[in-house]
């Protein structure tokens, strides 16, 4: 059974006998850990794959490095300052101060002129499963572009202009969504931190009237085209879960440490956990013996037949032991 067999049964919940696994690493690792992301890789390889940027034309302009101190201008001309090396930096100096003038955020349809022929090619010699992340990240880009504070107080206020806005970008984000649903990658993968520790960032009701559609839109898109559709979202996001499953998410890769395994154990069989072992607490200050403690809880709790991801985040304050146990205990 190839990587790519594998995780298509999972994710259909079909017993395959081992638990497909994907590893994360973030520039942190390799600058605090020099070697030791390489040895975990080559010990314990990744079944799932993303397809890379390959482009018909030139790319949209950025400036900076993401990863470095500094300052970083994305594609879409949002500006993040980074205060530390392989990170991601924050957004200090939003680019709109009022919907009325978006004259300085861009939209980057540079990314709509895909390369299809490479990009099969891509996946032709692939014998993992192929995901593209998708830049539609809707709840995120806005608070790139406005700042947190100012856009939780436009949403609550319905200010003038910003659900204009969001058509717009959503109209984007449905373009470029086609686009890749069209080649021959397995899934789309989206993303939206949407939880604190404990809560939603916002009233889940608000989320379901004004980002729940976006969201369904994606999925139906990809589902059209017969591809399956994987989200991230950090924080507690317990609360729409169950919508998540009713538009048709088929994955997600969420803090399921700080929700309880308890309070998602419900939802086995219905979506497929990606992942993740606590990067809170167990990757940074646990030992092996307490990551595999909790390996065993995410089977026990989370496997129905398939339906778990051993996904891990090798980033900020992990131990490459704690890494190397997870995916030791998870084969």
């Amino acid at each position: 059974m190839t990587s790519r067999e594998l995780v298509t049964a999972t994710l259909n919940f079909e017993h395959t006998g081992r638990i497909p696994r994907q590893t994360w690493l973030l520039p942190w690792a390799e600058l605090n850990f020099p070697g030791k992301p390489e040895e975990i890789l080559s010990d314990f390889p990744c079944d799932l794959v993303c397809a890379p940027d390959l482009l018909a034309g030139p790319a949209p302009e950025t400036e900076g490095d993401a990863h470095r101190i500094g300052t970083f201008i994305d594609e879409w001309n949002c500006i993040f300052e980074n205060k530390a090396d392989g990170i991601i930096g924050e957004v200090k100096q939003p680019i709109v101060e009022d919907w009325s003038d978006t004259s300085r955020v861009h939209i980057p349809r540079e990314l709509l002129a895909i390369d299809t022929e490479q990009i099969n090619a891509f996946c032709h010699r692939e014998e993992r499963f192929v995901l593209r992340p998708i830049v539609a990240r809707p709840f995120e880009r806005l608070q790139f572009i406005r700042g947190t504070e100012n856009l939780l107080i436009d949403l609550a206020l319905e200010e003038d202009g910003l659900h204009e806005f969001i058509r717009e970008m959503h109209a984007f984000h449905i373009e470029l969504t086609e686009a890749w649903a069209q080649t021959d990658v397995d899934a789309i993968f989206i993303m939206d931190d949407w939880g604190t520790q404990n809560n939603l960032l916002i009233n889940p009701d608000m989320w379901r009237e004004f980002f729940k559609p976006l969201y369904k839109a994606y999925i139906d898109m990809a589902h059209a085209h017969g591809k399956k559709v994987f989200m991230h979202s950090d924080g507690n996001i317990l609360s729409i879960y169950p919508d998540l499953i009713e538009i048709g998410l088929d994955a997600i890769n969420s803090q399921i440490w700080c929700m309880g395994l308890d309070n998602l154990a419900p939802f086995a069989g219905q979506i497929t956990f990606w992942g993740e072992m606590d990067r809170q607490h167990a990757l940074a200050t646990g030992t092996p013996d307490d990551v595999v403690a909790k390996s065993e809880e995410m089977k026990a709790k989370l496997y129905a037949d398939g339906g778990l991801i051993t996904q891990c985040e090798f980033g900020p304050g992990a131990h490459p032991a704690n890494v190397r146990a997870y995916l030791e205990a998870m084969r």
